[in-house]
C-alpha cells in the first residue's frame, strides 16, 4: 500500500515558496503608494497658489478652513509616504496615510461619485487597500522598524 502525501504538503510548499517573497511585497507596497502621495504632496508644494485655490473652490475638506486644510494636506501627502518608504513608524505612517487618502475621496466625492470617475475612485481604493496591508502586517523585514526591533532586542 502507498502512502499518500498528506494534505498539508502542498500547503507547506506554497508556504515555503511565498513566504520569502513577504518582505518584497511590502517593501513593493510601500514604495507605490508613498510615490503616489510624494508626487502629489510635491505637486501642491511648487503651485501654493493653485493648491490653495483649489482648497478653497474645489476640494470640500469637512472640519477645517480650506488654508488649514491645504497645509495638512499637503503635510500628510509628504511625511507620511517618507515614513512609510523608510519604514518607520510603518504602521502609523500607513495609518496615517489611509486618513489622508480617506480625507481626498470625500472632499472631492462630489465629483469621484460621478459616472466617468470609476478609475479615479479605484485608484483610492486600491492605495487604500494597500495601506491596509502595511497596517496589519507591518512594514516588514526591510524596514527601520524592524532594523530598530532588532538592534533593540525585542521581537519583531
Amino acid at each position: 500500500m502507498k502512502a499518500s502525501m498528506p494534505l498539508t504538503a502542498p500547503v507547506n510548499l506554497a508556504a515555503r515558496l511565498l513566504d520569502p517573497l513577504q518582505p518584497l511585497l511590502l517593501l513593493g507596497l510601500r514604495l507605490w503608494v508613498s510615490w503616489q502621495f510624494l508626487k502629489s504632496g510635491w505637486l501642491k508644494l511648487t503651485d501654493w497658489e493653485t493648491t490653495r485655490f483649489l482648497f478653497q473652490e474645489e476640494y470640500h475638506v469637512p472640519l477645517l478652513a480650506p488654508a488649514a486644510a491645504a497645509v495638512a494636506g499637503t503635510a500628510g501627502e509628504l511625511v507620511f509616504p517618507v515614513l512609510l518608504v523608510l519604514g518607520l513608524f510603518g504602521r502609523l505612517a500607513a495609518i496615517g496615510l489611509s486618513v489622508v487618502n480617506g480625507v481626498a475621496v470625500l472632499a472631492y466625492a462630489h465629483v469621484l461619485l460621478q459616472d466617468g470617475f470609476e478609475a479615479a475612485l479605484g485608484q483610492h481604493c486600491l492605495w487604500g487597500l494597500m495601506l491596509l496591508v502595511v497596517a496589519v502586517f507591518g512594514p516588514g523585514r526591510l524596514s527601520f522598524d524592524r532594523w530598530l526591533a532588532v538592534k533593540s532586542g525585542n521581537r519583531y
